[in-house]
């Protein structure tokens, strides 16, 4: 198993440190999407696809005029996933499966860029893009980005123990080392994405939280603006507060097997990247 740290897109909106901590307030700050080029034998999996192809050349229908503004993405085809699987040597189509956190616009963007590719997620995130849990909750998600129909792999949320955390340890046609592990409250199917390198696990927390003092089990800190804006972004409360402290917990107790990053830390993205492979 081989794995390569991707950024799936990145994003500039206003804030500087009140949004990623560092530098001055009148500075873009810089926001990234976290995924992970996971090579096996059988083929490629994706851990998150970023905004996706589609998504830099029809901005307005594949984002949204208030993600735009809001998060000002750098639009550029050289950002894909899909453009930096070719640029590795590989085929679009050697992507077998994706496994995703969610389903918001800019995790999910780039399905349609990998058509063929079987998508496995918690069948709750499922049910609110179907509209199940109401009209209010599907608007977090970008029909457009849906429309070529993935090949869903949908999963309950129970499982064995996984460090304290119910895990699916089986994911059709994956080997156990990837795991599907609850944390919603981001969204209501909300998962983490774990992977046994064979040295160490990594775990791929999605948006269960936005900036690593986060997870200080002394201490937990986060700038103001990220603050502000996990909790207009949350679906359910109380279970994101609860799992973060999970994960701070994962943190304090087994920091040194398990390797918790979120997506869109772009000093998280950068350290991994720095790791040998």
């Amino acid at each position: 198993m081989r794995i390569h740290h991707l950024n799936g897109g990145t994003m500039r909106p206003l804030g500087g440190r009140l949004v990623d901590g560092t530098g001055g307030l009148l500075r873009r700050a810089e926001m990234v999407c976290h995924c992970l080029l996971i090579e096996l034998d059988s083929g490629l999996v994706l851990v998150e696809t970023g905004i996706g192809e589609q998504s830099v050349r029809h901005p307005k229908e594949w984002l949204g005029s208030k993600f735009l503004l809001l998060t000002n993405p750098v639009l550029e085809l050289e950002q894909t996933t899909a453009y930096q699987v070719e640029a590795l040597g590989f085929r679009r189509e050697d992507v077998r499966d994706i496994v995703l956190t969610h389903l918001d616009l800019d995790h999910a963007g780039g399905l349609a860029d990998f058509p063929n590719a079987r998508v496995h997620v918690y069948a709750e995130e499922l049910r609110s893009l179907e509209g199940t849990h109401g009209p209010e909750e599907r608007l977090r998600y970008k029909a457009p980005q849906f429309r070529h129909g993935p090949h869903w792999e949908a999963y309950s949320d129970l499982g064995e123990s996984w460090f304290g955390f119910d895990a699916v340890r089986q994911l059709t046609g994956l080997p156990p080392e990837i795991l599907l592990i609850p944390l919603s409250g981001h969204t209501r199917g909300h998962a983490g994405v774990a992977v046994d390198t064979g040295n160490g696990w990594l775990l791929s927390a999605g948006d269960s939280y936005f900036h690593p003092g986060t997870l200080d089990s002394v201490r937990p800190r986060q700038p103001i603006g990220v603050s502000i804006f996990e909790r207009s972004v949350q679906t359910l409360p109380g279970p994101r507060i609860e799992n973060q402290q999970r994960l701070r917990e994962l943190v304090r107790d087994h920091g040194d097997e398990v390797t918790t990053f979120s997506a869109h830390n772009a000093a998280e993205l950068r350290a991994l990247q720095n790791v040998p492979a």
